[in-house]
């Protein structure tokens, strides 16, 4: 059904551009879907493609780990710290609704190279949905489980190894997930305004020399990027809380339906028991 939906839209694509269709919406003006399939093939044996590939990967690996650490960080820490909260609460939310693409005067003249730069705003794009959903998973956490851990004698780095991360990685994964398409938005972003090689780089170019075809050359790279990079992600996650109840279940999995089964046998009625005797048992 995923297969046929994308065929049905590169049909309709195909159809519209075709046909040049003006109909409100200017059609007329965009390639078929063979004039992209074309340029693709050749860029993709040029060289330039694949550096550019390269460029925009290592940008969007340096700034996402680096995002990921800091962010995990700092939720945890001003979710676990009065002190921490009052210090660096109000920074954080006040430069959290500034758009990372609006960071790009200040990447300019802060550091160096464009590269530092774009790693910089690739890293601010990420850095606030982590921490945002770190914090919130954080205080979301039962306080039995630390009571648990602090009775049977363990201090304060036994809670947040044992506690803390375990049952705050489901949130984590949720920001990190947004933070990793975040991220590719504004590296884009950036890349076409003081970028010199990337994807966002070069679409840029083909736009400013009317190449459409090859703007959307770079439309699709991005979009492919994009989805396999947060697929990684959600795959991570689902690795490492495996131990989670709903942890297996696959949505495009629809469970067959069943013949009821025969009643099984009356079984003799069991006494009910105390929640002493039940909790006695156990032990």
């Amino acid at each position: 059904m995923r297969l046929l939906s994308v065929a049905a839209a590169l049909g309709l694509w195909q159809l519209l551009t075709g046909l040049r269709i003006d109909a409100w919406l200017r059609f007329s003006q965009f390639p078929t879907v063979t004039e992209v399939a074309h340029a693709f093939a050749g860029r993709v044996r040029g060289a330039d493609y694949w550096t550019d590939l390269a460029d925009s990967l290592t940008r969007i690996a340096t700034g996402f780990l680096l995002a990921a650490v800091l962010g995990i960080a700092a939720g945890v820490l001003v979710a676990r710290s009065r002190l921490a909260e009052d210090l660096l609460g109000p920074l954080l939310e006040v430069v959290r609704p500034i758009p990372a693409i609006a960071l790009v005067p200040v990447a300019i003249l802060l550091f160096p190279s464009d590269e530092q730069g774009i790693v910089f705003i690739t890293c601010a794009a990420a850095f606030f949905p982590v921490l945002v959903s770190t914090r919130h998973a954080v205080r979301a956490l039962a306080p039995a489980w630390e009571e648990a851990v602090r009775t049977m004698g363990g201090g304060r780095w036994r809670v947040l190894g044992s506690v803390v991360l375990p049952g705050a990685l489901p949130g984590i994964f949720g920001g990190l997930s947004v933070g990793i398409g975040v991220s590719w938005i504004c590296v884009i972003s950036a890349e076409m305004i003081s970028g010199e090689y990337g994807v966002g780089y070069r679409t840029w170019q083909d736009y400013t020399v009317v190449d459409y075809p090859g703007v959307f050359v770079g439309m699709v790279t991005i979009g492919v990027l994009g989805r396999l990079t947060s697929t990684a992600v959600e795959l991570l996650g689902r690795r490492l809380t495996r131990w989670l109840p709903g942890a297996a279940h696959t949505p495009a999995a629809r469970p067959r339906t069943r013949r009821p089964a025969a009643a099984p046998p009356a079984s003799p009625q069991v006494p009910h028991q105390p929640e002493e005797a039940r909790d006695e048992h156990l032990v």
